[in-house]
Protein backbone atom coordinates (compact mmCIF):
# COMPACT_ATOMS: atom_id res chain seq x y z
CA UNK A 1 0.00 0.00 0.00
CA UNK A 2 2.76 2.35 0.98
CA UNK A 3 4.74 1.43 -2.14
CA UNK A 4 1.70 2.12 -4.34
CA UNK A 5 1.28 5.55 -2.82
CA UNK A 6 5.00 6.33 -3.34
CA UNK A 7 4.83 5.18 -6.96
CA UNK A 8 1.93 7.47 -7.83
CA UNK A 9 3.89 10.73 -7.83
CA UNK A 10 6.50 9.19 -10.12
CA UNK A 11 3.79 8.32 -12.69
CA UNK A 12 2.40 11.81 -12.47
CA UNK A 13 5.84 13.31 -12.90
CA UNK A 14 6.60 11.09 -15.90
CA UNK A 15 3.23 11.91 -17.49
CA UNK A 16 3.70 15.61 -16.99
CA UNK A 17 7.15 15.44 -18.53
CA UNK A 18 5.81 13.50 -21.52
CA UNK A 19 2.98 15.97 -22.08
CA UNK A 20 5.36 18.92 -21.72
CA UNK A 21 7.79 17.32 -24.19
CA UNK A 22 4.98 16.63 -26.68
CA UNK A 23 3.61 20.15 -26.46
CA UNK A 24 7.09 21.53 -26.99
CA UNK A 25 7.52 19.55 -30.21
CA UNK A 26 4.11 20.44 -31.60
CA UNK A 27 3.81 24.10 -30.66
CA UNK A 28 6.67 26.33 -31.87
CA UNK A 29 7.86 29.02 -29.52
CA UNK A 30 7.55 32.67 -30.44
CA UNK A 31 10.67 34.52 -31.51
CA UNK A 32 12.52 35.82 -34.53
CA UNK A 33 13.39 32.36 -35.84
CA UNK A 34 11.67 29.46 -33.98
CA UNK A 35 12.47 26.86 -36.65
CA UNK A 36 16.16 26.15 -36.09
CA UNK A 37 17.97 23.58 -38.23
CA UNK A 38 18.70 20.22 -36.52
CA UNK A 39 22.41 20.89 -35.98
CA UNK A 40 21.60 24.16 -34.16
CA UNK A 41 18.62 22.92 -32.09
CA UNK A 42 19.18 22.75 -28.33
CA UNK A 43 18.92 19.22 -26.79
CA UNK A 44 16.92 20.78 -23.95
CA UNK A 45 14.18 22.21 -26.18
CA UNK A 46 13.68 25.52 -27.96
CA UNK A 47 12.91 27.40 -24.77
CA UNK A 48 16.33 26.79 -23.27
CA UNK A 49 19.16 29.21 -24.00
CA UNK A 50 22.25 27.78 -25.71
CA UNK A 51 25.39 27.58 -23.66
CA UNK A 52 28.00 30.18 -24.65
CA UNK A 53 31.63 29.17 -24.67
CA UNK A 54 34.71 30.03 -26.64
CA UNK A 55 34.75 26.60 -28.24
CA UNK A 56 31.06 26.42 -29.11
CA UNK A 57 29.58 29.96 -29.22
CA UNK A 58 25.89 30.61 -29.71
CA UNK A 59 24.77 30.70 -33.34
CA UNK A 60 24.30 34.06 -34.98
CA UNK A 61 20.81 35.18 -36.03
CA UNK A 62 19.74 33.79 -39.37
CA UNK A 63 18.99 37.30 -40.66
CA UNK A 64 22.18 39.40 -40.49
CA UNK A 65 21.86 42.92 -39.17
CA UNK A 66 22.71 45.73 -41.54
CA UNK A 67 25.44 47.89 -40.06
CA UNK A 68 25.84 51.46 -41.26
CA UNK A 69 28.05 54.20 -39.94
CA UNK A 70 25.28 56.70 -40.64
CA UNK A 71 21.95 54.82 -40.52
CA UNK A 72 19.93 58.01 -40.82
CA UNK A 73 20.16 61.78 -40.92
CA UNK A 74 17.59 64.42 -39.94
CA UNK A 75 14.91 64.81 -42.59
CA UNK A 76 15.89 68.42 -43.27
CA UNK A 77 19.64 67.82 -43.44
CA UNK A 78 20.96 68.48 -46.92
CA UNK A 79 17.61 69.56 -48.31
CA UNK A 80 19.48 72.12 -50.42
CA UNK A 81 20.88 69.17 -52.41
CA UNK A 82 17.44 68.02 -53.56
CA UNK A 83 16.89 70.14 -56.66
CA UNK A 84 13.57 69.87 -58.50
CA UNK A 85 13.27 68.85 -62.14
CA UNK A 86 10.31 68.38 -64.47
CA UNK A 87 8.16 65.35 -63.66
CA UNK A 88 8.83 63.80 -67.06
CA UNK A 89 12.60 64.17 -66.56
CA UNK A 90 12.44 62.76 -63.04
CA UNK A 91 10.43 59.74 -64.20
CA UNK A 92 12.86 59.11 -67.07
CA UNK A 93 15.94 59.32 -64.84
CA UNK A 94 14.46 57.00 -62.23
CA UNK A 95 13.30 54.47 -64.83
CA UNK A 96 16.79 54.30 -66.35
CA UNK A 97 18.53 53.71 -63.01
CA UNK A 98 15.89 51.12 -62.13
CA UNK A 99 16.95 49.05 -65.15
CA UNK A 100 20.32 48.19 -63.58
CA UNK A 101 20.34 44.93 -61.61
CA UNK A 102 23.75 45.60 -60.05
CA UNK A 103 23.37 47.32 -56.65
CA UNK A 104 23.77 51.11 -56.78
CA UNK A 105 24.13 52.91 -53.44
CA UNK A 106 24.16 56.49 -54.72
CA UNK A 107 23.21 57.81 -58.14
CA UNK A 108 22.79 61.23 -59.67
CA UNK A 109 22.29 62.74 -63.10
CA UNK A 110 23.92 65.94 -64.28
CA UNK A 111 24.62 68.04 -67.34
CA UNK A 112 22.55 69.73 -70.01
CA UNK A 113 20.16 66.80 -70.30
CA UNK A 114 18.95 67.42 -66.74
CA UNK A 115 19.31 71.17 -66.21
CA UNK A 116 19.12 73.66 -69.03
CA UNK A 117 22.34 75.23 -70.30
CA UNK A 118 22.82 78.24 -72.51
CA UNK A 119 23.65 77.14 -76.05
CA UNK A 120 21.19 74.21 -76.06
CA UNK A 121 17.80 74.74 -77.62
CA UNK A 122 16.21 72.29 -75.19
CA UNK A 123 17.08 70.29 -72.11
CA UNK A 124 14.79 67.43 -73.17
CA UNK A 125 17.00 64.42 -74.01
CA UNK A 126 14.09 62.65 -75.68
CA UNK A 127 13.86 65.26 -78.42
CA UNK A 128 15.72 64.92 -81.68
CA UNK A 129 19.23 66.25 -81.32
CA UNK A 130 18.82 66.56 -77.54
CA UNK A 131 21.83 66.33 -75.24
CA UNK A 132 23.21 63.10 -73.84
CA UNK A 133 22.09 62.17 -70.32
CA UNK A 134 25.01 61.93 -67.88
CA UNK A 135 24.88 59.70 -64.79
CA UNK A 136 27.28 58.78 -62.03
CA UNK A 137 26.82 55.66 -59.88
CA UNK A 138 28.59 55.07 -56.58
CA UNK A 139 28.82 51.38 -55.64
CA UNK A 140 30.33 49.34 -52.84
CA UNK A 141 32.56 46.87 -54.71
CA UNK A 142 33.61 47.84 -58.23
CA UNK A 143 34.61 44.39 -59.54
CA UNK A 144 31.45 42.75 -58.24
CA UNK A 145 29.29 45.53 -59.70
CA UNK A 146 30.87 45.36 -63.14
CA UNK A 147 30.59 41.55 -63.14
CA UNK A 148 26.81 41.77 -62.67
CA UNK A 149 26.42 44.70 -65.04
CA UNK A 150 28.57 43.08 -67.73
CA UNK A 151 26.35 40.02 -67.59
CA UNK A 152 23.20 42.13 -67.92
CA UNK A 153 24.49 44.70 -70.43
CA UNK A 154 27.50 43.24 -72.29
CA UNK A 155 27.02 45.75 -75.11
CA UNK A 156 27.81 48.63 -72.76
CA UNK A 157 31.44 47.49 -72.62
CA UNK A 158 33.99 47.29 -75.46
CA UNK A 159 35.06 43.84 -76.66
CA UNK A 160 38.45 43.85 -74.93
CA UNK A 161 36.83 44.72 -71.58
CA UNK A 162 34.38 41.83 -71.89
CA UNK A 163 37.23 39.47 -72.74
CA UNK A 164 39.45 40.61 -69.85
CA UNK A 165 36.59 40.63 -67.36
CA UNK A 166 35.31 42.72 -64.48
CA UNK A 167 38.60 42.61 -62.54
CA UNK A 168 40.32 44.39 -65.42
CA UNK A 169 37.55 46.99 -65.55
CA UNK A 170 37.85 47.59 -61.79
CA UNK A 171 41.64 48.01 -62.03
CA UNK A 172 41.32 50.53 -64.85
CA UNK A 173 38.59 52.33 -62.94
CA UNK A 174 40.87 52.70 -59.92
CA UNK A 175 43.48 54.65 -61.91
CA UNK A 176 43.52 58.43 -61.60
CA UNK A 177 40.25 59.90 -60.34
CA UNK A 178 38.77 56.42 -59.93
CA UNK A 179 35.93 56.39 -62.47
CA UNK A 180 34.95 54.08 -65.34
CA UNK A 181 32.63 55.49 -68.01
CA UNK A 182 30.35 53.62 -70.38
CA UNK A 183 29.31 56.06 -73.09
CA UNK A 184 26.86 56.22 -76.02
CA UNK A 185 24.51 53.73 -74.40
CA UNK A 186 20.88 53.68 -75.55
CA UNK A 187 18.30 53.09 -72.81
CA UNK A 188 14.62 54.01 -72.69
CA UNK A 189 14.91 55.61 -76.10
CA UNK A 190 17.63 58.11 -75.09
CA UNK A 191 21.43 58.16 -75.26
CA UNK A 192 23.22 58.10 -71.92
CA UNK A 193 26.71 58.05 -70.47
CA UNK A 194 27.27 56.66 -66.99
CA UNK A 195 30.32 56.67 -64.77
CA UNK A 196 30.96 54.14 -62.02
CA UNK A 197 33.03 54.75 -58.88
CA UNK A 198 33.08 53.44 -55.33
CA UNK A 199 31.41 55.18 -52.41
CA UNK A 200 34.76 55.27 -50.61
CA UNK A 201 36.45 57.02 -53.53
CA UNK A 202 33.58 59.47 -53.96
CA UNK A 203 33.46 60.45 -50.29
CA UNK A 204 37.24 60.81 -50.12
CA UNK A 205 37.24 63.27 -53.01
CA UNK A 206 34.30 65.18 -51.57
CA UNK A 207 36.10 65.61 -48.26
CA UNK A 208 39.72 66.05 -49.33
CA UNK A 209 39.61 67.20 -52.98
CA UNK A 210 42.16 64.55 -53.96
CA UNK A 211 41.47 65.11 -57.65
CA UNK A 212 38.45 67.48 -57.72
CA UNK A 213 37.16 65.29 -60.54
CA UNK A 214 34.08 64.06 -58.68
CA UNK A 215 33.87 66.84 -56.10
CA UNK A 216 33.99 69.44 -58.88
CA UNK A 217 31.10 67.83 -60.73
CA UNK A 218 29.07 67.92 -57.56
CA UNK A 219 29.79 71.64 -57.07
CA UNK A 220 27.24 72.21 -59.81
CA UNK A 221 23.51 71.35 -59.77
CA UNK A 222 22.80 67.61 -59.89
CA UNK A 223 19.64 65.55 -59.62
CA UNK A 224 19.97 62.86 -56.94
CA UNK A 225 18.19 59.67 -57.92
CA UNK A 226 19.34 57.31 -55.15
CA UNK A 227 20.49 58.85 -51.90
CA UNK A 228 22.97 57.65 -49.30
CA UNK A 229 23.44 59.19 -45.86
CA UNK A 230 27.23 59.07 -45.98
CA UNK A 231 27.43 60.72 -49.37
CA UNK A 232 24.86 63.35 -48.44
CA UNK A 233 26.92 64.31 -45.38
CA UNK A 234 30.22 64.52 -47.25
CA UNK A 235 28.57 66.40 -50.11
CA UNK A 236 27.47 69.08 -47.65
CA UNK A 237 31.11 69.41 -46.56
CA UNK A 238 32.15 69.61 -50.22
CA UNK A 239 29.71 72.43 -50.96
CA UNK A 240 30.85 74.37 -47.89
CA UNK A 241 34.48 73.92 -48.90
CA UNK A 242 33.67 75.33 -52.34
CA UNK A 243 32.15 78.43 -50.73
CA UNK A 244 35.12 78.97 -48.41
CA UNK A 245 37.54 78.67 -51.32
CA UNK A 246 35.53 81.05 -53.47
CA UNK A 247 35.30 83.64 -50.69
CA UNK A 248 39.08 83.63 -50.35
CA UNK A 249 39.41 84.52 -54.04
CA UNK A 250 36.65 87.18 -54.23
CA UNK A 251 36.62 90.86 -53.21
CA UNK A 252 34.65 92.45 -50.38
CA UNK A 253 31.50 92.96 -52.52
CA UNK A 254 30.52 90.76 -55.42
CA UNK A 255 27.44 89.39 -57.16
CA UNK A 256 25.91 85.96 -56.75
CA UNK A 257 26.71 85.28 -60.42
CA UNK A 258 30.39 85.88 -59.71
CA UNK A 259 30.21 83.43 -56.81
CA UNK A 260 28.50 80.75 -58.90
CA UNK A 261 30.91 81.15 -61.81
CA UNK A 262 33.90 80.97 -59.48
CA UNK A 263 32.64 77.73 -57.91
CA UNK A 264 31.59 76.17 -61.23
CA UNK A 265 34.99 76.94 -62.69
CA UNK A 266 37.04 75.08 -60.07
CA UNK A 267 36.84 71.72 -61.84
CA UNK A 268 37.53 73.23 -65.28
CA UNK A 269 40.64 75.21 -64.32
CA UNK A 270 43.56 73.04 -65.37
CA UNK A 271 41.35 70.52 -67.18
CA UNK A 272 43.19 69.27 -70.24
CA UNK A 273 39.96 69.41 -72.23
CA UNK A 274 39.87 73.20 -71.79
CA UNK A 275 43.37 73.44 -73.26
CA UNK A 276 42.72 71.14 -76.22
CA UNK A 277 39.96 71.92 -78.75
CA UNK A 278 37.55 69.49 -77.08
CA UNK A 279 35.42 71.63 -74.79
CA UNK A 280 33.27 74.73 -75.08
CA UNK A 281 35.28 77.67 -73.75
CA UNK A 282 32.15 79.37 -72.45
CA UNK A 283 30.85 76.30 -70.63
CA UNK A 284 31.00 77.85 -67.13
CA UNK A 285 29.00 80.89 -68.23
CA UNK A 286 26.53 78.70 -70.12
CA UNK A 287 25.85 76.68 -66.97
CA UNK A 288 25.45 79.61 -64.58
CA UNK A 289 23.29 81.77 -66.86
CA UNK A 290 20.56 79.13 -67.07
CA UNK A 291 20.95 77.49 -63.66
CA UNK A 292 21.10 80.52 -61.36
CA UNK A 293 18.04 79.49 -59.29
CA UNK A 294 19.45 75.98 -58.77
CA UNK A 295 22.81 77.40 -57.69
CA UNK A 296 21.11 79.72 -55.20
CA UNK A 297 19.07 76.87 -53.75
CA UNK A 298 22.24 74.81 -53.43
CA UNK A 299 24.42 77.43 -51.75
CA UNK A 300 22.43 80.24 -50.11
CA UNK A 301 21.75 78.56 -46.75
CA UNK A 302 25.37 77.45 -46.49
CA UNK A 303 26.77 80.89 -47.35
CA UNK A 304 24.74 82.82 -44.78
CA UNK A 305 25.74 80.31 -42.08
CA UNK A 306 29.42 81.24 -42.46
CA UNK A 307 30.98 84.03 -40.37
CA UNK A 308 31.38 87.48 -41.88
CA UNK A 309 29.11 86.99 -44.92
CA UNK A 310 25.98 89.06 -45.63
CA UNK A 311 23.62 87.85 -48.39
CA UNK A 312 19.90 88.70 -48.09
CA UNK A 313 17.65 86.11 -49.71
CA UNK A 314 16.12 88.52 -52.21
CA UNK A 315 19.39 90.22 -53.09
CA UNK A 316 21.94 89.30 -55.73
CA UNK A 317 24.76 91.20 -53.97
CA UNK A 318 27.02 89.54 -51.39
CA UNK A 319 29.33 91.23 -48.90
CA UNK A 320 32.04 89.59 -46.84
CA UNK A 321 34.45 90.52 -44.06
CA UNK A 322 38.04 90.61 -45.36
CA UNK A 323 39.77 90.80 -42.00
CA UNK A 324 42.66 88.31 -41.61
CA UNK A 325 40.88 86.65 -38.69
CA UNK A 326 37.73 85.91 -40.71
CA UNK A 327 39.70 84.77 -43.75
CA UNK A 328 41.83 82.56 -41.51
CA UNK A 329 38.66 80.84 -40.29
CA UNK A 330 37.90 79.91 -43.92
CA UNK A 331 41.48 79.03 -44.81
CA UNK A 332 42.24 76.49 -42.11
CA UNK A 333 39.04 74.55 -42.91
CA UNK A 334 39.82 74.02 -46.59
CA UNK A 335 40.04 70.42 -47.89
CA UNK A 336 43.22 68.62 -46.86
CA UNK A 337 44.82 68.31 -50.30
CA UNK A 338 44.37 71.98 -51.16
CA UNK A 339 45.36 73.20 -47.70
CA UNK A 340 48.57 71.15 -47.68
CA UNK A 341 49.53 72.52 -51.07
CA UNK A 342 48.92 76.10 -49.96
CA UNK A 343 50.90 75.76 -46.73
CA UNK A 344 53.81 74.26 -48.67
CA UNK A 345 53.91 77.39 -50.81
CA UNK A 346 54.36 79.46 -47.63
CA UNK A 347 56.85 77.09 -46.02
CA UNK A 348 59.84 79.29 -46.91
CA UNK A 349 58.10 82.53 -45.98
CA UNK A 350 59.02 84.54 -42.91
CA UNK A 351 56.16 83.18 -40.84
CA UNK A 352 56.08 82.19 -37.19
CA UNK A 353 56.01 78.48 -36.47
CA UNK A 354 52.56 76.96 -36.67
CA UNK A 355 53.20 75.08 -33.44
CA UNK A 356 54.42 78.21 -31.68
CA UNK A 357 51.44 80.47 -32.48
CA UNK A 358 48.77 78.93 -34.69
CA UNK A 359 46.52 82.01 -34.65
CA UNK A 360 49.24 84.32 -36.00
CA UNK A 361 50.33 81.66 -38.52
CA UNK A 362 46.90 81.38 -40.18
CA UNK A 363 46.20 85.11 -39.99
CA UNK A 364 49.45 85.95 -41.75
CA UNK A 365 48.72 83.56 -44.64
CA UNK A 366 45.09 84.66 -44.86
CA UNK A 367 46.17 88.30 -45.05
CA UNK A 368 48.66 87.74 -47.85
CA UNK A 369 47.66 89.59 -51.02
CA UNK A 370 48.86 86.70 -53.21
CA UNK A 371 46.71 84.06 -51.48
CA UNK A 372 44.00 84.21 -54.16
CA UNK A 373 46.45 83.48 -56.98
CA UNK A 374 48.06 80.72 -54.94
CA UNK A 375 44.71 79.02 -54.41
CA UNK A 376 43.82 79.22 -58.09
CA UNK A 377 47.19 77.81 -59.17
CA UNK A 378 47.04 74.93 -56.71
CA UNK A 379 43.55 73.98 -57.82
CA UNK A 380 44.72 73.95 -61.45
CA UNK A 381 47.53 71.61 -60.45
CA UNK A 382 45.13 69.33 -58.57
CA UNK A 383 42.81 69.05 -61.57
CA UNK A 384 45.29 68.81 -64.46
CA UNK A 385 46.85 65.37 -63.95
CA UNK A 386 43.67 63.39 -63.04
CA UNK A 387 41.78 64.98 -65.95
CA UNK A 388 44.57 63.94 -68.31
CA UNK A 389 44.54 60.38 -66.98
CA UNK A 390 40.76 60.15 -67.29
CA UNK A 391 40.87 61.38 -70.88
CA UNK A 392 43.39 58.66 -71.74
CA UNK A 393 41.30 56.06 -69.90
CA UNK A 394 38.49 56.85 -72.34
CA UNK A 395 40.30 54.78 -74.96
CA UNK A 396 40.14 51.74 -72.66
CA UNK A 397 36.60 52.26 -71.39
CA UNK A 398 34.90 53.33 -74.61
CA UNK A 399 36.99 51.63 -77.29
CA UNK A 400 38.36 53.32 -80.42
CA UNK A 401 35.05 53.78 -82.27
CA UNK A 402 33.13 55.37 -79.42
CA UNK A 403 36.21 57.41 -78.43
CA UNK A 404 36.44 58.97 -81.90
CA UNK A 405 32.72 59.72 -81.86
CA UNK A 406 32.98 61.30 -78.40
CA UNK A 407 35.97 63.45 -79.40
CA UNK A 408 34.17 64.55 -82.56
CA UNK A 409 31.19 65.75 -80.53
CA UNK A 410 33.48 67.59 -78.09
CA UNK A 411 35.29 69.31 -80.96
CA UNK A 412 31.91 70.39 -82.32
CA UNK A 413 31.04 71.94 -78.95
CA UNK A 414 34.41 73.72 -78.90
CA UNK A 415 33.78 75.20 -82.35
CA UNK A 416 30.32 76.39 -81.38
CA UNK A 417 31.73 77.94 -78.22
CA UNK A 418 34.59 79.65 -80.06
CA UNK A 419 32.27 81.43 -82.50
CA UNK A 420 29.63 82.34 -79.92
CA UNK A 421 31.29 85.61 -78.78
CA UNK A 422 31.50 86.78 -82.43
CA UNK A 423 27.77 86.17 -82.87
CA UNK A 424 26.95 88.13 -79.75
CA UNK A 425 29.17 91.03 -80.73
CA UNK A 426 27.52 91.28 -84.10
Amino acid sequence: MISAIRAQPRCLIISRLAIRSLSTEQVPTSGPNPELPPHLASPHGLNSRPTRSRINPAPRPSVPRTRQALPSLPATFGRNQILPVADSTRALLESIVHEFHAPIRYAFAYGSGVFEQDGYSTANPSSKGGPMLDFLFAVTHASHWHSINMSQFPGHYPLHARMLGSDFVARVEDIGPGVWFNTFVTMKGVTIKYGVTTVDNLCSDLLNWNTLYLAGRMHKPIRIIRDDARVRLTQQVNLTSAIRTALLTLPETFSETELFERIAGFSYAGDVRMILPTENRGKVGNIVRKQGPQFKELYHRLVVALPGVHWPLYSSTIQQDLSPQTRAAHLKKLPTTLLNRVTQQYADSNLPSREADETVYWSRIAGDEHLSKTLEQEMRDIVSWPSTIQSLKGLASAGPVKSLRYVAEKVGKWRRGSVQPVDKAS
